[in-house]
């Protein structure tokens, strides 16, 4: 007999009607069950997708899809959604290269109705396709769920700001376990917790409304006392009226792990003919100890051992971001400017230490990346040091206030770019191919790509004493020794001849280095003797050096782990040409295209930059 008894029968989309009333408990619980052991194998998003497991099965109770919309902002937390529309037998390739994603996908579904992958932008969308709707005739409902922490950004508050325009129902529901990926700060989360923590408002609402239209309305002769009581009633259910006044009729809380509860406030919020939020209260982590006791390490994993919560093979090897985390401590301690900020992820981008060390100088802004930088711009205008750490994918996020609020005044911030190049297993949203092409059209910026962990610790150094905006870009997962015997100190706009050879120089950049030497050992065994070159500033970049090669070699090869267009190598080729050099170049970087998901060592051997590959095409291009 299988172990998921009444899971078993849900195959396609809907199919979860069917189920009895009475055994949705026991179908939640498979549901958690059946995500704790797939996930303990393959990784992934798992303690989000527990705790709204209950919420998700209620939206697909009370909608009718694909004909009504459910917009998941981030939709890391869609898994529930996947295993209810027909995908649960594919979550065995879940993240897996060619597999199924870790988000919603509008090609692997019709019920995926929107394509997410960053945050806050769930709102905006679902007004968009419930203003579609409109235009169109059709009374089709629309659901837009955003996490408490989504709702630290920007564009959810500018879409609410839009909402009420609609004059027809459309829903949002406030998932609120009261963290984002680390637990939850600013403003906004404090509004929320005098909310969380009172009665269920809504009601509350009514009874006094109630209460005061009973009361007799006689003008300046009304009592100063019964006044008392009618200020003193409303400020007993003031907390949610921001959203009330923004023209959303708030609802909740709702207990989220209340199927009961949560079928019926749906029901009734979709009858509503103007916008309305539910906010739900969930646990994340629900139902699986390790997960609820640390969300923080079960928000996204890697593969585990489910009885004790612990990775599998986890490695002691020093990553990038844990060198980082150590020497941004370490200059801390040097310089009293520096500061450090986030965009709520402290842990993610290895600033937890020194916010622990010094949480008067470290600053989490929650969501809002934006935001983010404009502060750190401020903070550099008046004398301080700021580091920024944000994901390589999120700083696209903050393109305009880089340009705008650094770069322009010429302003002493240092960007730390984690995650750059291929980053695996979440795919197209979070892959960091353009950073070195959006940051490096920008006056006025330098940009460093350490080839190691040593090399990132001098970069770090260098950004210290530098007087002006400077990004410095690594990889995601453990730092790379190669050529650590090599301790040169950085100069200004200058490279780093790695090896000295013949018949064709070959210049990598940054995390590509170690698979390019690879390659050049394969090449040196095909008798072709490469000279290797690291390129380390990619603006301004080397033009000596360029100078140089171009007289000695006919060949020269960039190699990137970003988008070809506005990279590095074109910069070169650019440069090359305005000079009428008549060599021969190859610019191996990844063409005009997203990058799937897959582990990095997949997605390199597709792109063709693994080091099979670079060896074959540098032989072919000097044949």
């Amino acid at each position: 007999m299988s172990k998921y008894v009444y899971l078993d029968e849900i195959n396609n989309i809907n199919d979860i009607k069917k189920i009895p009333h009475d055994k949705y408990p026991v179908l939640a619980q498979e549901i958690r069950n059946f995500l704790v052991e797939n996930v303990s194998k393959t990784g992934g998003h798992l303690a989000s997708n527990l705790g709204v497991v209950e919420l998700t099965m209620a939206l697909h109770l009370v909608l009718n899809l694909p004909k009504d919309k459910i917009v998941w902002d981030v939709g890391h937390q869609a898994y529930t959604h996947k295993i209810l529309t027909g995908r649960k037998d594919d979550f065995t390739t879940l993240r897996c290269f060619e597999g199924l994603s870790g988000f919603p996908k509008r090609n692997e579904s019709e019920a995926d109705s929107f394509d997410t992958g960053h945050s806050s932008t769930s709102i905006s969308a679902a007004l968009g396709i419930a203003t579609a709707n409109k235009l169109n005739g059709n009374d089709d409902k629309v659901v837009a769920v955003i996490g408490d922490g989504a709702l630290t950004g920007g564009l959810a508050f500018e879409a609410l700001n839009n909402v009420a325009a609609l004059k027809r129902n459309f829903v949002i529901v406030l998932n609120d376990n009261n963290m984002s990926i680390a637990e939850n700060v600013g403003g906004m989360s404090k509004y929320l917790n005098k909310i969380r923590v009172g009665e269920h408002y809504n009601e509350f609402k009514v009874d006094v409304e109630h209460l005061l239209k009973g009361i007799p309305k006689i003008g300046d002769n009304l009592s100063a006392g019964v006044k008392r009581v009618k200020d003193n009633f409303k400020q007993f259910f003031v907390h949610a009226k921001f959203f009330d006044d923004m023209g959303v009729t708030y609802i909740g809380p709702v207990d989220g792990h209340n199927i009961d509860e949560l079928i019926r406030i749906t029901e009734d919020a979709l009858k509503i003919e103007h916008p309305v939020l539910i906010h739900v209260l969930t646990k994340k982590g629900k139902g699986y100890l390790p997960a609820e006791n640390n969300p923080t390490k079960f928000h996204g994993i890697d593969s585990f051992d489910v009885k004790t919560g612990e990775k599998i093979n986890e490695s002691n090897v020093k990553t990038y971001t844990d060198i980082f985390s150590d020497k941004i401590l370490e200059l801390g301690n040097e310089n009293k400017n520096i500061v450090a900020i986030t965009a709520a992820m402290p842990d993610g981008t290895g600033l937890k230490k020194f916010g622990d060390k010094y949480p008067d100088k470290f600053f989490d802004v929650g969501i809002a990346e934006e935001h983010a930088v404009t502060f750190a711009a401020g903070l550099a205008a008046n004398g301080k040091k700021p580091f920024i750490s944000i994901y390589s994918s999120f700083y696209q996020r903050a393109y305009d206030q880089i340009i705008h609020d650094v770069c322009l005044q010429n302003l002493p911030v240092t960007f730390i770019i984690d995650r750059a190049g291929l980053v695996g297993k979440d795919g197209e949203t979070h892959q960091g191919i353009f950073d070195i092409s959006f940051f490096s059209n920008i006056p006025n910026m330098t940009i460093i790509a350490p080839k190691n962990g040593r090399e990132l610790e001098k970069a770090l150094e260098f950004a210290q004493k530098y007087n002006g905006p400077i990004a410095i870009r690594f990889s995601r997962g453990k730092a790379s020794n190669v050529f650590e015997n090599l301790n040169n100190e950085l100069v200004m706009g200058k490279s780093e001849t790695l090896i000295e050879g013949k018949h064709v120089a070959i210049i990598a950049v940054g995390n590509i280095i170690e698979e390019t030497y690879n390659a050049v050992k394969s090449l040196n065994d095909k008798g072709c003797n490469p000279t290797l070159i690291n390129a380390l500033f990619l603006k301004p970049f080397d033009k000596e050096m360029i100078d140089s090669i171009a007289k000695k070699y006919k060949y020269i090869v960039t190699i990137e782990e970003g988008i070809r267009h506005g990279g590095y190598g074109e910069a070169v080729i650019s440069y090359m040409a305005d000079k009428n050099y008549k060599n021969d170049v190859m610019n191996l970087a990844i063409e005009d295209e997203f990058v799937e998901q897959g582990t990095v060592e997949e997605l390199r051997k597709k792109l063709q930059l693994d080091a099979d590959s670079i060896c074959e095409r540098i032989l072919n291009f000097i044949k």
